[in-house]
């Protein structure tokens, strides 16, 4: 008879199917959940998502574009040190710096919020004109929590530590102390309870092309519609409010993301996972754009045409790595400050600090 060919059991996010070699977009998980400070469990976050994510189909009615439209590498999850958070970090890095090396862009499936200083620490280092868009419920923004520096509630103020004043730009946040209040005030761009703001943003990160990085904690979203998470905070957005949110910040220059927080067993309808299988990674993958009318009960003042100059087509864009970039002190190269392809008038965005 013929030769049984037998392939080893590996469970991949679904549609992302992708040789590394082809792949332009790479997945990897960081099954982390050490400094949690209420319910645990986001460990189990990137196990399931994956699992989940083969109930679901892999086009997208809201985009007209299916996941396998694209090339996507899923590397699966990564082996973490949960009795040292520093160590954990340091791997993250280093998967994150590989997938950057090879100009594609990785995107972190967590785990607790912590595992992002990881992957913006490698992003940091390739463009040192960083900018971070962050959707969460909370500031995260204390400089520690019980004496320790490396926290879930202090990733924000140790990404400020790495990328400075007015590069950090949050929405969505209804919780935190006030000290953290008042150093956002100062040192970030803060947009409080909902996504105001957010289109005039994406307009300038499009215009200046600088590279950004998106930061999902999934408590962004109303409790009624994510339960599943380690620190639920009532009066979030809707699961609506955020894909439109996601498809508006993705026509921007996004050279990095990740999703975090989900926490399955805390969620035992399932509907937490389904919610963040659907609108996260398979929203942040396909991309898209804003739709060409302000939807119901939309300020039109606020709508926009969106802006189409390089790295403004809709999804992400990766950087070809060939034109000619400017270089920092160390030699290497980061993105241009003023987008010298287009002849539009780049106008100053409020947030960002002369």
């Amino acid at each position: 008879g013929g030769l049984l060919m037998l392939h080893r059991n590996i469970e991949n996010f679904i549609g992302c199917d992708s040789s590394y070699r082809t792949a332009s977009i790479v997945l990897y998980g960081a099954p982390f959940d050490s400094t949690t400070s209420y319910r645990p469990g986001a460990r189990f976050g990137p196990a399931a998502m994956r699992h989940e994510s083969y109930g679901l189909e892999t086009y997208s009615p809201y985009q007209d574009k299916d996941l396998t439209d694209g090339n996507v590498f899923d590397s699966g999850d990564l082996e973490l040190c949960f009795g040292s958070s520093e160590s954990a970090l340091v791997d993250i890095e280093s998967r994150a710096a590989e997938i950057l090396r090879d100009g594609k862009l990785p995107l972190l499936l967590g785990g607790e919020h912590l595992v992002t200083l990881g992957a913006v620490r490698a992003a940091v280092r390739k463009y040192p004109d960083l900018h971070i868009v962050h959707f969460d419920a909370h500031a995260d923004l204390r400089d520690d929590y019980l004496g320790a520096q490396l926290s879930h509630a202090c990733v924000l103020r140790r990404c400020h530590d790495l990328v400075g004043d007015g590069r950090i730009h949050q929405f969505c946040i209804r919780s935190g102390d006030r000290e953290e209040f008042q150093f956002a005030a100062r040192h970030t761009d803060m947009h409080k309870f909902d996504f105001t703001g957010l289109t005039e943003l994406t307009d300038w990160l499009c215009q200046t092309d600088v590279p950004v990085y998106l930061t999902i904690d999934l408590d962004c979203l109303d409790p009624s519609a994510f339960p599943g998470t380690g620190t639920p905070e009532a009066g979030g957005v809707s699961f609506l409010q955020l894909l439109g949110a996601i498809r508006t910040v993705t026509k921007a220059n996004i050279i990095g993301a990740d999703v975090n927080e989900l926490a399955p067993m805390l969620d035992q309808s399932g509907v937490s996972t389904a919610t963040a299988c659907k609108e996260k990674p398979c929203q942040i993958i396909v991309g898209g754009g804003v739709p060409d009318a302000p939807r119901r009960g939309q300020d039109p003042s606020l709508h926009s045409q969106p802006y189409r100059g390089r790295g403004c087509r809709g999804g992400f864009h990766i950087r070809p790595g060939k034109l000619p970039l400017p270089q920092t002190g160390t030699g290497e190269q980061c993105s241009p400050l003023q987008n010298t392809h287009t002849h539009h008038t780049i106008k100053k965005y409020k947030g960002v600090p002369s």
